[in-house]
């Protein structure tokens, strides 16, 4: 996932593990295995996700305090005037794996794919990390795994950045979502993947609210190969996010 993203989430999550230090006893603590219903919520105007996912988590270690689990979520991503960039590694930093975390990107082989709207629906296998800070109070990391994803074909302009490769620019090009779904790091993910970091309260005994950042990786694939024999382009979206969950 992005850089941004990894730095925004260590400071958002240093003050709750730092409160954890005077949070209540353990016997306070929610019991040892907690599932949930969870609907969330994320926009910043141009682009909007909504994502509903099941989930168990595990306590681990003597207290019980820090839980990790799994889930299944669906997503629905909408976009208005969203800008699509060359998704491979190998084009953007020339990097796979960590690597490709800390590498500038290659500006001349980025090339962009401008969609009026789009809809990607994804369906996850997903990956969860929470901490108890108090009995009412948790802060927790989820990620997409693996998995699929499904919408229709949109129309989109392409742009070519590079010196001598303008001979596509402007044209049309019909994409659809990548199919398949994966979790790698940072540029080497392929497909469309939901993310959130976010502090949760417990306002009942089995309803909690979140909120947080989302952020969202989604990919499109072109019918056919474009500049350096590519057809994947993905946007990224760092957004708020409210959720309400229903425990059971």
């Amino acid at each position: 996932m992005s850089r941004l993203f990894y730095i925004t989430w260590g400071l958002c999550a240093f003050p709750f593990l730092t409160m954890a230090q005077q949070s209540t006893p353990p016997a306070a603590l929610p019991a040892n295995v907690t599932q949930s219903v969870d609907l969330s919520f994320a926009t910043k105007g141009n682009f909007t996700t909504t994502a509903l996912s099941v989930s168990r988590l595990h306590g681990v270690g003597r207290h019980k305090r820090f839980r990790i689990g799994y889930g299944l979520r669906f997503t629905s991503a909408f976009g208005k005037n969203t800008t699509y960039r060359t998704a491979p590694a190998r084009l953007t930093s020339g990097k796979h794996s960590i690597f490709a975390l800390f590498s500038e990107d290659l500006v001349q082989n980025i090339d962009t794919l401008k969609f009026p709207v789009t809809q990607i629906n994804s369906f996850n296998i997903s990956i969860h990390l929470e901490y108890a800070l108090t009995r009412k109070v948790a802060a927790g990391f989820n990620i997409d795994g693996i998995g699929f994803s499904f919408g229709s074909d949109r129309s989109s302009t392409f742009t070519s950045k590079g010196t001598g490769r303008s001979a596509l620019t402007g044209s049309t090009q019909q994409a659809r979502p990548t199919a398949f779904n994966l979790l790698l790091i940072s540029d080497s993910d392929i497909g469309s993947l939901n993310s959130e970091a976010y502090v949760r309260y417990q306002v009942a005994p089995k309803l909690s609210l979140r909120a947080g950042l989302n952020f969202q990786f989604n990919e499109y694939q072109t019918r056919k190969k474009l500049i350096f024999d590519n057809d994947r382009y993905r946007t990224k979206n760092l957004m708020p996010m409210l959720a309400i969950a229903y425990h059971f």
